[in-house]
């Protein structure tokens, strides 16, 4: 029964919206946009007019390449939407621009020059910050550009959106493919940072998602050697999501970086089906997203932050599925004032208890009732 227990977890890491970055159909105006751009080592981006319905399309966006391609993409927001609700076209349907999210515009740049000079006025606009979005395990380019655009949109996040693209295989079986493309795509992430730098980026927040998170955490380990000066005056936060990370190897990986980037914070649910299928087939059963003591960490500057009482439509994506967890982290201001309350209290109208062990500080939230 367990074998078939675990296939049936599979299925449902699989079960995310499929389908390729549509463009904006003739004649409609989309009546809101948020500019993305992005960094990709994927072989390929596939731009389509009108839903991809050859299977073989989604299996050229596998590959791995060498260089880091740069594009910016205009996301159409749609309009009747509920907070955490992403919906991308499938394939053999018309888009329905009211409920999809669609490309409105696409700016392939053919170098790194042409973007830092598309970036720079961004960049000066929203006073030098930027975040990236590194998406994790299962992720086709679409949905990464899209979730990307709807956590910006829900969590009205400061600065200019950017999201890394690392070639995932988006197969639900691909688990193992995922983990060596993480490793893999560490100097595309470098070079996306040096470019948001070089375009004039004071402030850079790094998001990881899932296997992202590892992603991310070996681009950090790597800057801290190759160009620490970077590292310490640049990345300006750090929030891990559903961290697909052994917690050993983060452990090692933390020591390495030395001095962590503040605020560091790590989104965990002790109820994430995705995490626990994770533990069974790397046999590792220690995984940073599933942590809830405070004290594993203890000598790490870091802040947990336990989202197990929220429910979304995607579980092992709480923060961008979640209404009501997205309600209290709307830009931040929630986490700041628990994090200000003091040891082991509550803190004014936030539902949570805030506990701190040496250096890492554990906020276990819950939803507000009335």
């Amino acid at each position: 029964m367990r074998i078939w227990h675990i296939y049936a977890l599979i299925l449902i890491a699989g079960c995310a919206p499929r389908g390729a970055m549509v463009l904006m159909p003739e004649g409609i105006e989309a009546q809101e946009t948020r500019a993305i751009y992005v960094g990709t080592t994927r072989s390929k981006v596939l731009i389509s007019q009108s839903i991809a319905t050859d299977p073989e399309m989604s299996a050229l966006e596998r590959g791995r390449s060498d260089d880091t391609r740069y594009l910016r993409v205009d996301v159409a927001i749609p309009p009747d939407r509920v907070a955490g609700e992403l919906t991308i076209a499938q394939s053999g349907k018309t888009p329905d621009p009211r409920k999809d999210f669609l490309a409105a515009h696409v700016e392939d740049y053919p170098s790194a020059s042409a973007l830092r000079a598309d970036l720079a006025p961004a960049l000066r606009a929203q006073g030098g910050e930027a975040v990236i979005f590194v998406h994790g395990f299962n992720t086709i380019f679409a949905e990464g550009l899209y979730r990307m655009a709807q956590l910006g949109q829900d969590l009205e996040l400061p600065g200019v959106l950017v999201h890394y693209a690392w070639p995932s295989a988006g197969q639900p079986l691909g688990y193992a493919y995922d983990r060596d493309s993480a490793l893999f795509a560490r100097d595309g992430l470098h070079d996306l940072i040096q470019e948001l730098s070089r375009a004039g980026a004071t402030k850079i927040v790094l998001l990881g998602h899932s296997m992202g998170s590892q992603l991310v955490m070996e681009t950090l380990r790597d800057l801290s050697s190759r160009d620490p000066n970077l590292l310490q005056n640049k990345i300006a936060g750090v929030a891990l999501m559903a961290p697909d990370i052994d917690v050993s190897l983060f452990r090692a990986q933390a020591h390495d970086i030395g001095d962590l980037p503040e605020p560091f914070m790590i989104f965990t649910s002790k109820r994430d089906p995705i995490l626990r299928l994770s533990a069974r087939l790397s046999g590792e059963a220690d995984r940073l997203g599933l942590i809830s003591d405070p004290e594993r960490l203890a000598d790490l500057r870091v802040t947990l932050v336990e989202v197990s009482a929220f429910s979304g439509s995607d579980p092992h994506f709480l923060l961008g599925s979640s209404p009501s967890l997205m309600a209290l982290l709307r830009n931040g201001s929630i986490v700041n004032a628990a994090l200000a309350s003091g040891q082991q209290g509550r803190a004014g109208l936030i539902p949570g208890v805030v506990l701190t062990v040496q250096n890492a500080t554990s906020i276990a939230l819950s939803p507000i009732t009335d």
